[in-house]
């Protein structure tokens, strides 16, 4: 695994892995619990912009360094620092792993908390040890989540639960977040790295065209009426119809053997 552009970002590293596919986003502060600076978060954004235009990348994980936390939030002295404007667009680079065409894995092992959460909930799965906690803690600094955090939980749990961690600024364990719907999958910590490694596998077999076409329409019809979203689902499916890597999923399927896709 080859590491990129380590000395570009704010204690954010970036490995892509060509044989798997793959490339690795890291928080790396972990003496902070991996805390996201207000840089970081932009250059988050710049790091995804940057894996998605990568041909050889079909799947990006977004982990933190070390054991105890994915990230525990953000540097809270610099939120004093910003205007009320800055502050108000924090939400657009938060938003990077759901507006990448590619799947994106949150990897969750400990503290997840505030913008981790926020970050997390933008990835289209979470996959988490055991020991992970989560919160959307700002009520205890009298402010409210400021990059997605209120409207990503609701959407995701339900209002109900999302006003029972938001309001309390409640702890939830892993547990009860995988009951809730707020994670994938759930594993001991040993074997978190295998997990993703082989939802990386898993995901690196389908048509990167269909997956792209997937993630869009699912995103897009989020905030749309089901007869508007029907038409999106429609368009989508009758344009798949003539791309390449259908053709071949049905030869395959007919001939008994594995589909080769190839995104086009």
């Amino acid at each position: 695994m080859t590491e990129i552009n380590t000395q570009k970002w704010d204690h954010i590293q970036v490995e892509r892995d060509e044989e798997t596919q793959a490339a690795t986003i890291i928080l790396d502060r972990p003496e902070k619990m991996n805390a996201l600076s207000y840089q970081g978060r932009a250059h988050l954004k710049e790091i995804f912009f940057e894996l998605n235009k990568d041909e050889k990348i079909r799947v990006i994980v977004i982990k933190g360094a070390g054991e105890k936390a994915f990230t525990a939030g953000g540097t809270i002295q610099e939120f004093m620092e910003r205007s009320p404007e800055e502050l108000s667009l924090l939400h657009e680079n938060v938003a990077a792993p759901e507006l990448s065409p590619k799947p994106v894995i949150a990897q969750l092992q400990g503290y997840t908390f505030g913008v981790g959460l926020e970050i997390a909930m933008a990835c289209d799965f979470r996959v988490a040890a055991d020991n992970t906690r989560m919160a959307l803690p700002e009520m205890n600094l009298g402010m409210i989540p400021g990059s997605g955090g209120t409207q990503r939980i609701a959407k995701i749990v339900g209002v109900g639960r999302a006003k029972d961690m938001i309001m309390r600024a409640r702890h939830i364990k892993a547990q009860e977040a995988f009951q809730w719907g707020l994670l994938t999958e759930i594993v001991p910590p040993e074997e978190l790295e295998n997990k993703v490694d082989d939802l990386i596998e898993e995901l690196v077999k389908f048509s990167p065209v269909a997956q792209r076409v997937a993630k869009r329409v699912l995103n897009s019809s989020q905030d749309t009426p089901l007869s508007s979203g029907l038409e999106l689902e429609g368009y989508a499916y009758g344009l798949l119809r003539s791309t390449h890597d259908f053709k071949e999923g049905v030869d395959a399927f007919y001939g008994k053997r594995k589909p080769e896709f190839k995104g086009c």
